[in-house]
């Protein structure tokens, strides 16, 4: 992307699908469902909403902008990078992440619609993810849908 359009990329996001060249990643035991994403100056605010063998869990974390092309850094050596997005139908993101000492790099495909997979975003996903190895498409989950309707 050559400049994020930060207002436009804010709100609510469910996750579709994942890749990964590492195994860990896509069997971890809580699963990310959805987003909510709220910039307010610099500050991008992520309000992740996992499942956790049948519970939902929230997580509040908020970063800051390393540049304007849509990457972010976390506490805890985690890093976001909008790659590509229509704001209205689908994002792809590159989570970058350090665990136990190793950097582990995850492409997410993600839609506002808690139903459809915008089929646009998600032929863009899987030519992003050729040579990635493994793949996981998400299912649609209650914790998402709450995370949408502002109940969670």
């Amino acid at each position: 992307m050559e400049e994020l359009d930060r207002q436009k990329i804010g709100g609510f996001w469910r996750e579709v699908g994942v890749a990964s060249d590492q195994n860990l990643v896509l069997t971890a035991q809580k699963r990310v469902e959805g987003l909510f994403l709220t910039l307010s100056g610099s500050n991008l605010t992520v309000k992740v909403a996992y499942n956790s063998s049948g519970s939902c869990e929230i997580e509040k974390i908020v970063g800051s902008e390393i540049d304007s092309t849509g990457k972010f850094a976390f506490p805890g050596h985690r890093e976001i990078h909008v790659l590509d997005t229509d704001y209205e139908g689908y994002a792809i993101l590159r989570v970058s992440l350090m665990w136990r000492g190793r950097n582990f790099r995850v492409l997410k495909y993600f839609t506002r619609s808690l139903e459809d997979e915008d089929w646009l975003g998600f032929w863009k996903f899987r030519e992003l993810t050729a040579d990635t190895g493994l793949y996981l498409a998400a299912r649609p989950g209650r914790c998402a849908e709450l995370l949408k309707e502002e109940l969670i």
